[in-house]
């Protein structure tokens, strides 16, 4: 049985992908103290833990997390108790740990006490970065109202609804005082929220603007959920450095992505899983209808990104009981951008994105978060996916899966 406290170990006989090269690595890695002390031709010291032949990869990264996401949508997920959301989000956060998800990025909800939480090792988990909730305006996709509710809303765990430049402003500033890592905005309509097309961009090009400077002087980013290709140009233009789903984009959009030095992070997974299992988690006639709109679009939104130079990251976006397919994401962004891609996605990509290069790689100086997978993921993919196959989860250079 392996040591799960060991702060010295070797994984020996592995072929190592380090997060960006095509060409693996034989030979063994060193871990120490939580980091990576050398690769290749070294000699075991420690702990040995003897990888089989099968490929080590770097610890997994999903940048479209949602942890508070207890729910399809609604009032159920905005404004149930935030206690019940954090002991549902901590299992969500360990489920993601087990299937190699070392880090992820909380894209709306999130908040320092789950993180301090994360921090001081109250239960498992990915290390855990989040946004707080999202930013949307009035009638917006992160406004939960149906249009004929008559009730106030402001706030939720995942969402807020600011309207003004002025307010923008203050929100943002305080997100960064609560420990926020970057700033999510809605920026176009979505499949769960209920009164908002999904095409028409969303706020001003001012509100963009004061959102994106306030991020900036705090050496951080903006990420934005946008879909069409008006929501897309009308973000990147005025700022914003990540796009959020991105599934109806065209060539031209993705080439204005491209020059402005945009990432795409696509969430295939929601889509696939609110069609085949949204209907009977009760997901609304509406948001079902807004599903099928873009359902098929995403992977043609990651080839047309791809094709114009754009660098791809990998997300999930699944709430309530969809969480379980985040593998699936995984199988469907290799059916059209393959292992190799889909790998640098999920990890020096998303690295990227995170602005970490403790992250997603393997090499000297890394974080020793490291999967040992059951098989060779270049010789057939699945290794990758199927959540049947055994892998080895090592966080900090620890076994914690």
């Amino acid at each position: 049985m392996l040591n799960t406290d060991t702060q010295l170990s070797t994984i020996t006989n592995a072929l190592i992908f380090d997060g960006s090269s095509p060409e693996l690595i034989e030979g063994s890695m060193v871990m120490r103290g939580g980091v990576i002390e050398a690769v290749g031709d070294v000699a075991p010291v420690g702990e040995v833990i003897d990888a089989g032949g099968k490929v080590v990869v770097p610890g997994l990264i999903d940048a479209h997390f949602h942890a508070y996401a207890v729910g399809l949508g609604g009032f159920e997920v905005e404004r149930g108790p935030l206690s019940y959301a954090a002991l549902v989000g901590a299992q969500r956060l360990g489920s993601a740990l087990k299937r190699g998800f070392t880090t992820v990025r909380d894209v709306a909800g999130g908040d320092i006490g789950l993180a301090k939480a994360v921090r001081g090792g109250v239960f498992k988990s990915p290390r855990y970065l989040f946004t707080g909730p999202a930013m949307s305006q009035t009638g917006g996709h992160g406004d939960p109202r149906e249009e004929d509710l008559d009730v106030c809303f402001s706030h939720g765990h995942m969402c807020s609804v600011i309207d003004g430049v002025d307010d923008l402003r203050k929100a943002v500033r305080d997100r960064f005082r609560t420990g926020s890592h970057a700033i999510k905005i809605m920026t176009s309509g979505g499949v769960v929220s209920l009164t908002d097309p999904i095409r028409v961009p969303q706020y001003s090009a001012a509100e963009i603007q004061a959102v994106v400077e306030e991020a900036s002087r705090r050496n951080s980013y903006v990420a934005a959920h946008a879909y069409s290709p008006e929501a897309i140009k009308h973000s990147v233009e005025n700022g914003v450095r990540t796009i959020e789903h991105g599934n109806l984009m065209d060539q031209q959009t993705a080439e204005l992505m491209a020059r402005y030095g945009s990432y795409l992070v696509p969430t295939l997974a929601a889509y696939d899983a609110m069609n085949r299992r949204g209907k009977a988690l009760g997901l609304h006639a509406i948001s079902q209808a807004k599903n099928a709109e873009v359902l098929t679009a995403g992977k043609t939104a990651i080839e047309l990104a791809l094709a114009a130079g754009v660098k791809v990251g990998f997300g999930s976006d699944l709430m309530g009981e969809l969480e379980n397919d985040q593998l699936v994401g995984v199988r469907l962004q290799t059916e059209v951008a393959g292992a190799f891609e889909t790998l640098r996605s999920m990890t020096s990509v998303n690295a990227e994105i995170l602005q970490d290069s403790r992250i997603g790689r393997i090499g000297a100086g890394a974080h020793a978060d490291v999967v040992i997978l059951d098989g060779n993921p270049f010789e057939g993919d699945a290794a990758l996916w199927d959540e049947s196959r055994p892998r080895i989860v090592i966080q900090a250079g620890r076994v914690v899966a």
